[in-house]
């Protein structure tokens, strides 16, 4: 299960060190970083069977990947491709570092009532976005907070607003992808009630990366455990993935040419 805070926190609040990221063209080939959560000394959900989650993920992230880079329009990286602990603000540097045009996080859940299955997406809330916000702007920093705009001269009020700005357009995409995605993955895998949800999660909080995390089933529960535990179900569920990466790109290339 994913992780809300990072031990690099002030108050609960993610203290980003952020690389600069420049402003591109529209690329032959869109960028995505996929983030396996979890890993070395950090296993994540330990479910039926001493299954782990950081393991599970990791090869769900790598058949995604290994399917969009076959595709011919991608370039998709892991922000970790081993059993290696990584810090969650390291992960959103490394998309930020990467120039990703879109970032999902890939976990799964445990619960106590084991009956419990189905699987869910995540994206920014609206609260998690405004505090978020408010805690770049305070930053001496504020060189590329957003893509190619350098906010360190500009006055609190302005930078609140940009940077507000930025959020709330990835937000928006962050939760067209989501409504792709659960489309998609609905053919192929059980999901939760309400299986688009909103959450503070510290790696969906990039001001200028469509992000979503995505809880791939209950590893509590015997049959979802099972069949993230067979690699031809990952397969599968990676090619939902991957479908849903492409009729967001579709979409976002339509709204850019209206």
């Amino acid at each position: 299960a994913a992780a809300p805070a990072d031990p690099a926190t002030n108050n609960g609040t993610t203290q980003f060190s952020l690389p600069g990221r420049k402003p591109k063209p529209v690329p032959e080939k869109r960028v995505v970083v996929i983030d396996p959560g979890h890993g070395g000394v950090d296993p994540g959900t330990i479910g039926v069977g001493g299954i782990m989650e950081k393991n599970i993920v990791l090869a769900v992230g790598k058949e995604i990947q290994r399917q969009l880079n076959a595709s011919g329009h991608y370039v998709a990286y892991l922000t970790r491709d081993r059993d290696a602990f990584i810090r969650l603000r390291d992960r959103v540097a490394t998309a930020r570092a990467k120039g990703a045009d879109l970032f999902m996080s890939i976990h799964a859940d445990a619960i106590k009532d084991h009956h419990i299955r189905g699987l869910s997406v995540y994206t920014l809330s609206e609260k998690a976005s405004d505090k978020e916000a408010a805690a770049l702007a305070d930053k001496e920093n504020k060189a590329d907070v957003i893509a190619g705009i350098d906010l360190t001269d500009e006055n609190p009020e302005v930078t609140n607003i940009l940077i507000d700005l930025a959020q709330r357009e990835s937000m928006n995409q962050s939760a067209r992808f989501a409504r792709e995605m659960v489309d998609e993955i609905g053919e192929v895998s059980k999901l939760l009630r309400k299986t688009h949800r909103f959450a503070g999660f510290a790696v969906l909080k990039a001001p200028d990366v469509p992000s979503v995390l995505v809880e791939l089933g209950f590893l509590s529960n015997k049959r979802d455990a099972a069949n993230l535990n067979r690699r031809d179900y990952r397969a599968k569920l990676a090619a939902a993935i991957a479908k849903s990466v492409d009729r967001y790109f579709t979409q976002v290339e339509q709204a850019r040419r209206e």
